[in-house]
């Protein structure tokens, strides 16, 4: 079986609100869970602290998720439906004519709070609004509403989360293979999360369990 024969019948695993392990992170998450149109939050933490999951899992049923590296923000004049949900990821990233955007959505989400036409806004950074290097208008209006801060973590809990996320992909996954994984590779969750990913595509490849042997075989022939 080819790798991408392999990749069509793994199952993909969208980010969900029920598929994060939100440890230190409850009231964000409770938050989110409860949004209203109108409603503005800006999250702040550094990688892997699961700012990415968030906001996509905020918009996955209705929403739009944009990244600042990668996507157009819509332009300054363009309306935004009633209602409706926009994610703006990593706005550290975002160029002088995204700023411009992000800053005229920022204007109209504010003029129509209150109203028939409200509609909510979400955001994302590394640090809180006032240490970004983007434009001070921009960085008074990412503070406008509620800001979080997303705690990374504790060991205990990446261990929840890759069982987790190993246990929604159908994917048996040993305490010895954990151990390892946690022991010798790295402790960051997307890191982890890939890892598991590339393991399981490796092992249906090898028609080979997912062993410790075998987690180290593929670590051998991807170096090699």
């Amino acid at each position: 079986m080819t790798e991408q024969l392999i990749l069509d019948v793994l199952p993909v695993v969208p980010p969900r609100f029920d598929n994060f392990v939100s440890g230190r992170n409850d009231e964000a998450v409770s938050r989110l869970l409860a949004l209203e149109a109108g409603q503005g939050i800006y999250l702040w933490g550094e990688h892997g602290s699961g700012k990415t999951h968030l906001l996509r899992a905020a918009t996955q049923h209705q929403g739009i998720y944009l990244n600042a590296a990668t996507d157009r923000l819509p332009d300054p004049g363009e309306p935004v439906a009633p209602g409706g949900l926009i994610a703006v990821d990593d706005v550290q990233a975002l160029s002088e004519a995204q700023a411009a955007a992000l800053f005229g959505l920022f204007n109209q989400w504010k003029t129509r709070q209150g109203t028939p036409g409200a509609f909510t806004l979400l955001s994302s950074g590394p640090c809180p609004p006032r240490q970004l290097e983007i434009r001070e208008d921009l960085r008074t209006r990412l503070g406008w509403d509620l800001v979080y801060r997303l705690e990374t973590l504790s060991d205990d809990e990446r261990r929840d989360a890759l069982l987790q996320r190993a246990a929604d992909k159908g994917i048996p996954l040993s305490t010895d293979v954990t151990n390892w994984m946690f022991n010798y590779y790295a402790r960051d969750m997307s890191a982890l999360s890939s890892l598991l990913d590339a393991l399981d595509r490796y092992s249906l490849a090898e028609k080979r369990a997912i062993t410790v042997p075998l987690l180290k075989s593929y670590l051998q022939s991807r170096h090699s």
